[in-house]
């Protein structure tokens, strides 16, 4: 048989389930006169030593997944996969498996066709089935039964035939008296035959018989059993460590006989699923789900069992809030309400609504007030994961609570703001427990989870309650380390709470606009904040940083003045600057910030910078973004001018017969401005823009003069003598008036009339008009600007 050679990945499972790799290079197929038998060999592709040796057993279950990967069990529960780079190489190794097993390649799983062809024999008649005959349970026999059980496993009616069988003729029981029989014997040989007898009941997935196998009379033999690993060099003590050191504590006297034995089982089959039994293979993995399903229900029903019991329940928060209680026993009531709460996680929605009403009716949570003012660690953190748990389910609940014991107790004893403290007082130099409070007051904090009712906002009050009696305890930490030019204190514990603070108020910048922007506001919080930006430590500063990041990227001008105002930037400059050419995070954290300003053209922020801080940045020429700003600013600017001489235009083109159409002169200039845009996006100069308006607007100008200059000199020319200096001469011919509904005054050489008095008994009441041929209405109102009107005269 020819060698085919094709580039592979060769991966192995740990025993963390996950899969290690193992080099890459080429496979082939060949008989290995070692072996005497086809294997599968890999050689590695950088210096061609041998990677894989596998001999393809006839009985292996080899399987073939996603076209490109053949995954098996090796002896010794070894997993092996191999992830081809074409699906080509595949299907020809897959056809080599098939060959020598006697397969068809189009099957996936090479194992399985004979038993999925009996399995669809007998899918409308299961009885029809042959039943399984056991061997005599003997020790000449355990060559038998282990052949018996392993043949079985692949097909799962045969699986389930055996499973009957076992139970209905009693043969665990056999078996564990077979396993006493080889113990008193030291009979090692047997005592593995049996390990693996035993395994292979585990993988029928049966609950009737783990229901006998870890009932109390057979639990500790199970045990006993699984001690006898053959892969193992010596026997386990998983016995010993069961039955002295695993130590049962009933914190409050258990009167259920059944509830006892219930967690006696649940904590043992815990413990042979993790630690007694190996881990499971690929295959086996799912064969195991009974005996999860078996542990989740377990707890279910102790969960409901205690939950009944309301004397246990209250005894339980009786002792855990009564201050005689001594602070060992205390101890053991928090451990023992943090594993409750831990298993009431498996419940399903409605019991845990129920499950949490419960605790909440029993006052879990003043109790927890208690608690978490206790000095114990042990106590604390069990005391946080039991608020974690309660706060992830319903956050409405502890925020109700908080609100009714504000109208009580004072600040200092609140629960949120014990909270607080707890987090700042974190003894743990990385502030584990910290963090996970962070959590919780995270959640409490986050208005997408507060309900609004017909009667009552919640995220309205409890915010405004916050911002009023907690916001100060939160932020005390950084104010007091704030109070000069640099960070007061800088060590490692204090820059850590101080980043963790920081964080917390990002969150309340991104959804607590108005009550943190007022807040921001009055405390001048930013610049405090940026005091921070000096620190030794760089996450600190880097924290400083995303704060205001955060800030600037809500893009509102509220934020923008106030930064400018209080020169806000500075600290971030210097520290740019002092940084100097060194590639590191705050290098790139800063030149994002800029440039996110340029990018979305914040268009005071823009000038601040290019004015404030243009001089000091401009040498920095490894990137584009401070003449990218420079541009922004110019650009800014270009338009401004261009808008005043636009401004000043209409005072004079306001006479329509000497001016071109508003509309079109506004989409002209709209279309350049868009012009000027979208070449301002691409990073190029707008210079050409600019002189086309420049051009334009002096072609304007001078047309204008023009008109004017002439208009002027037409008047001059045709200027009627001042009545005051001349009365006697005859006033020129009044220039033609503008069609009103009545007739034009016909031309007259006498004097003007004298004009038209309103009095009241004699006195004067006001000003006069002229009449219409010595009226300024003959022009368009827009003259009015330009050309001097007639003072209207008082009446005499």
């Amino acid at each position: 048989m020819a060698d085919t050679r094709r580039r592979v990945k060769l991966y192995a499972l740990n025993e963390d389930r996950q899969w290690d790799d193992r080099g890459t290079g080429h496979v082939s197929s060949s008989y290995v006169e070692r072996l005497k038998g086809m294997s599968l060999l890999v050689r590695a592709e950088s210096d061609g030593s041998l990677l894989l040796e596998s001999k393809i057993q006839p009985d292996t279950a080899y399987q073939k997944q996603q076209e490109t990967l053949i995954v098996w069990s090796e002896a010794d529960n070894v997993d092996l996969a191999l992830s081809f780079q074409e699906k080509a190489g595949c299907d020809e190794i897959w056809e080599k498996i098939c060959q020598v097993q006697g397969k068809d390649p189009s099957c996936d799983i090479t194992q399985d066709i004979v038993e999925e062809s009996e399995e669809e024999k007998f899918e409308d008649m299961p009885d029809a089935a042959p039943p399984i005959e056991l061997p005599p349970c003997e020790l000449s026999k355990l060559d038998e039964i282990s052949e018996v059980f392993n043949s079985v496993l692949p097909s799962p009616i045969r699986r389930e035939k055996l499973a009957n069988a076992i139970e209905y003729e009693g043969y665990i029981k056999k078996i564990v008296e077979l396993f006493h029989m080889c113990e008193d014997l030291e009979n090692y040989e047997g005592l593995h035959q049996l390990y693996e007898i035993y395994k292979s009941i585990f993988l029928l997935n049966k609950n009737a018989l783990f229901e006998v196998m870890f009932s109390d009379e057979f639990i500790f033999d199970t045990v006993g059993i699984l001690e006898y690993d053959p892969s193992k060099p010596e026997k386990a003590s998983h016995r010993d460590y069961l039955r002295n050191s695993a130590s049962f504590k009933e914190v409050i006297p258990i009167s259920n006989e059944e509830l006892r034995q219930k967690i006696h089982q649940t904590y043992r089959v815990q413990y042979i699923q993790d630690v007694v039994l190996p881990t499971p293979s690929v295959f086996e993995e799912n064969m195991l789900s009974t005996l999860s399903s078996f542990i989740f229900f377990n707890k279910i029903e102790i969960v409901s069992m205690i939950q009944d019991d309301e004397k246990f329940l209250t005894e339980l928060f009786a002792q855990l809030t009564d201050e005689a209680t001594d602070d060992n026993r205390r101890r053991e009531l928090v451990n023992f309400l943090k594993e409750f709460c831990t298993f009431s996680q498996t419940l399903q929605p409605q019991a845990k609504e129920s499950f949490f009403k419960t605790l909440s009716n029993l006052g879990i949570l003043p109790a927890l007030e208690v608690i978490l003012s206790m000095d114990d660690p042990e106590v604390r953190q069990a005391c946080t994961d039991i608020i974690m748990y309660i706060v992830e389910y319903s956050p409405s609940m502890v925020r109700e609570f908080i609100m009714q014991e504000a109208n009580q107790q004072d600040d200092d004893i609140l629960l949120v703001n014990l909270i607080i403290e707890q987090m700042i007082c974190d003894p743990d130099p990385e502030l584990g427990n910290a963090l996970q409070l962070s959590g919780v007051l995270r959640i409490l904090i986050d208005p997408e989870n507060m309900m609004a009712t017909a009667n009552k906002t919640e995220k309205t009050e409890f915010l405004s309650f916050f911002y009023k009696n907690c916001m100060h305890v939160l932020t005390a930490p950084l104010l007091a380390n704030t109070t000069e030019d640099k960070p007061s204190k800088d060590d490692y514990v204090t820059a850590q709470l101080l980043s963790l603070i920081l964080e917390l108020l990002a969150f309340c910048v991104e959804h607590h606009t108005y009550h943190i922007r007022n807040y921001i506001f009055n405390k001048d919080l930013l610049r405090r904040i940026l005091v921070l930006m000096k620190s030794s430590h760089g996450h600190l500063a880097l924290s400083a940083l995303r704060f205001v990041r955060k800030i600037i990227s809500l893009k509102e001008e509220f934020y923008n003045r106030y930064i400018i105002k209080g020169n806000l930037l500075k600290p971030i400059v210097d520290a740019f600057l002092t940084n100097g050419q060194r590639y590191n995070l705050l290098n790139s954290a800063t030149l994002e910030l800029f440039e996110f300003i340029r990018v979305e053209d914040i268009k005071s922020l823009v000038a601040y910078v290019v004015e404030t801080f243009y001089e000091q940045l401009k040498d920095v020429d490894y990137v584009n973004t401070f003449k990218g700003l420079k541009l922004r600013y110019e650009q800014h600017m270009d338009r401004q001018n261009v808008k005043s001489s636009l401004d000043s235009v209409p005072s004079i083109l306001r006479n329509h017969r000497y001016r071109r159409d508003a509309r079109s002169l506004d989409e002209e200039e709209e279309i350049w401005f868009e012009q000027d845009e979208e070449e301002m996006e691409d990073g190029e100069a707008v210079v050409p823009v600019t002189d086309m308006l420049k051009n334009k607007m002096d072609e304007e100008l001078d047309h204008i003069s023009k008109i004017i200059d002439g208009k002027r000199a037409r008047e001059s020319e045709n200027k009627p003598p001042s009545p005051l200096k001349n009365p006697t001469r005859s006033p020129s011919p009044p220039p033609p008036s503008r069609k009103f509904n009545s007739s034009p005054p016909a031309a007259s050489t006498s004097p003007p009339a004298s004009p038209e008095v309103k009095t009241n008994n004699g006195g004067i009441t006001g000003l006069v008009d002229y009449p219409d041929e010595d009226s300024d209405e003959d022009e368009d109102d827009d003259r009015s600007s330009s050309i001097p009107a007639k003072r209207p005269r008082l009446a005499t």
